[in-house]
């Protein structure tokens, strides 16, 4: 069965075949399997206590596009790291009152559920660095979590407007060190300034009306220049050598980051650019 490909291909792995996988291979410019968040994935993943003596649960890396069954772990943990996945949505979350930091670093997230807060109300850390939040509004369902000291948002597009930063100091007063850097006074105070002003009512305003309404799908980013398309059949056939000798998710990734960058496995030069070699071979095959 060939699957249906457009630049990437998105495979759940508890759902397509490995032939199913080499197959559609030659056709994509990178495939990214996707796990499932399933009750097994959450039992057999790394458990451990860390170095402040936390009970953290590794769910990174895996892919993970939506946050779901975390009932299974029973609300157990202190930390939950859910980076270098592919979520697009903070939310799923069951009422875990132990929960106390999140990391979802290098994912896609746009949106934050409302009342979240409410099935975690313990939050302290939240670490976001590189999604892809883009408007002061998009923050506000964080205002909710009164125990929050600890906020990276780091490499997300808000983070480039002008106002962003006493904005989150005056929407969430409790925040004690924002992006890495300890809230000073002076800023609470220009921040208190700002907001009580007429100026300031403005921006809150134009704030709100500017609150993206989220569409499930829609890409953020414009989609990489198409990889494959510019791979003869010969360089088309190492990377599909590679796929079928890859025994991990890991080495799967690194593949993919090789042909970002225009490599070949097993060769020294990039992807050559020449179509008139790539019907030349394939006339030579057939």
């Amino acid at each position: 069965m060939s699957l249906p490909c457009n630049r990437r291909l998105f495979l759940f792995a508890d759902r397509i075949s490995c032939d199913d996988i080499f197959e559609s291979a030659l056709n994509c410019d990178w495939i990214v399997i996707m796990v499932k968040l399933t009750s097994d994935l959450i039992e057999q993943a790394v458990q451990y206590v860390n170095p402040i003596r936390d009970r953290e649960l590794i769910l990174r890396g895996y892919k993970i596009p939506v946050i779901e069954n975390l009932g299974a772990a029973m609300d157990q943990f202190d930390t939950i790291d859910f980076s270098d996945n592919d979520l697009r949505k903070f939310e799923g979350f069951p009422i875990m009152n132990r929960l106390k930091s999140l990391l979802f670093n290098n994912n896609r997230i746009v949106r934050i559920e409302e009342n979240i807060h409410k099935n975690i109300p313990n939050i302290q850390e939240l670490y976001m660095t590189n999604n892809e939040i883009a408007e002061l509004a998009d923050l506000d369902n964080l205002v909710g979590f009164n125990k929050l000291e600890f906020l990276s948002l780091l490499r997300n597009p808000v983070t480039h407007l002008k106002e962003y930063r006493l904005y989150v100091i005056h929407r969430m007063p409790h925040v004690r060190v924002l992006d890495f850097r300890k809230v000073k006074q002076r800023e609470r105070d220009e921040a208190k300034r700002l907001f009580g002003s007429k100026q300031g009512e403005e921006i809150l305003e134009q704030a709100k009306k500017k609150a993206k309404t989220f569409t499930p799908g829609k890409p953020t980013k414009k989609a990489p220049d198409s990889i494959m398309s510019a791979a003869t059949y010969k360089e088309k056939l190492a990377i599909k050598e590679a796929i079928l000798k890859a025994k991990s998710l890991e080495e799967i990734e690194q593949l993919k980051i090789m042909l970002q960058e225009g490599k070949v496995p097993g060769k020294k030069n990039g992807i050559t650019n020449g179509n008139q070699e790539e019907e030349t071979e394939e006339m030579d095959v057939s």
